[in-house]
C-alpha cells in the first residue's frame, strides 16, 4: 500500500511530504543492513563522529550527536564490545571518560559507509549522476539552513 499511486496527490505535491518518506525508506534500509551485522544507526553515527572529528568526551560526543547522556553511555558500551572504540579516564579529570576510535572501528565504519553506498545507489538509481550531484548540493544548502536557523 506503499506505492506512490496510491498516496494522496495533494501529499506527493509537497516536497517536505516526499523528503519525509524517502528518508524514512533509506533509514529504514540502511538500519536492516546494520542489523545484519548487530549495528544500529546510533552506532555509526558515533563511529563517524569521532572518525570526523577525534575523539570527544563521551559527554560531549552526546551534545554532537544530541543524544541523551544515558543513551550515549549504552551505545559506546556496545560498540566498544566490539572492539570499536576504547574508552579512558581523563587524568585530569578521573569523572571525564574518553571516547576514541580504534583501527578495527575505522575499518567497520568503512564497511559501514560501502553499505550506505549500496543503499544511496537503490534510492537514487532513477537520477543520473548529474542529477545526484545537483539533488546533494541541493539538500545541503537547505540543511545548512537549518542548521543556522535555529
Amino acid at each position: 500500500m506503499d506505492e506512490p499511486t496510491l498516496q494522496p496527490p495533494s501529499l506527493t505535491a509537497l516536497t517536505t511530504y516526499l523528503l519525509s518518506r524517502t528518508g524514512k525508506a533509506g533509514r529504514q534500509r540502511l538500519a536492516e543492513r546494520l542489523a545484519k551485522r548487530g549495528l544500529r544507526l546510533w552506532h555509526m553515527a558515533v563511529l563517524a563522529a569521532l572518525a570526523d572529528f577525534g575523539p570527544h568526551a563521551q559527554r560531549d560526543l552526546a551534545v554532537r550527536l544530541a543524544i541523551d547522556p544515558s543513551d550515549i553511555a549504552k551505545i559506546v558500551e556496545d560498540i566498544g564490545a566490539l572492539g570499536y572504540v576504547e574508552r579512558m579516564r581523563d587524568p585530569a579529570d578521573r569523572r571525564r571518560v574518553t571516547v576514541a576510535l580504534t583501527e578495527t572501528g575505522r575499518a567497520a565504519l568503512g564497511e559501514m559507509h560501502d553499505e550506505t553506498a549500496a543503499v544511496q545507489d537503490e534510492l537514487l538509481a532513477p537520477l543520473t549522476p548529474a542529477e545526484r550531484k545537483q539533488l546533494t548540493a541541493m539538500l545541503s544548502r537547505v540543511f545548512t539552513n537549518l542548521r543556522s536557523a535555529t
